[in-house]
């Protein structure tokens, strides 16, 4: 019974830090290379991949942005410019 007991625990821990996919639409209100994130004009952080060509973004660019949300952090996993 404390097998059972202790597997549902280990299960809920799981869930509850699991990753929720979502999406953002915004303009680009700050780039931070150093901390590999970006502001959007909603004020939110976004975490970019760690080999994120900076290149293709700029600030004021109005973009879409997909991102997984894990510990209150927001990972991009797809940005696109938005019309």
């Amino acid at each position: 019974m404390r097998h059972i007991v202790g597997l549902i625990l280990v299960i809920a821990s799981l869930l509850t830090t699991a990753a929720r996919a979502d999406d953002a639409e915004g303009r680009i209100t700050s780039i931070n290379p150093d901390n590999e994130t970006i502001t959007l004009d909603d004020g939110k952080t976004y975490k970019l991949p760690h080999d994120f060509d900076y290149n293709v973004i700029s600030k004021g660019m109005k973009v879409f942005i997909v991102y997984d949300l894990a510990n209150d952090t927001r990972y991009v996993t797809d940005i696109e410019e938005a019309p």
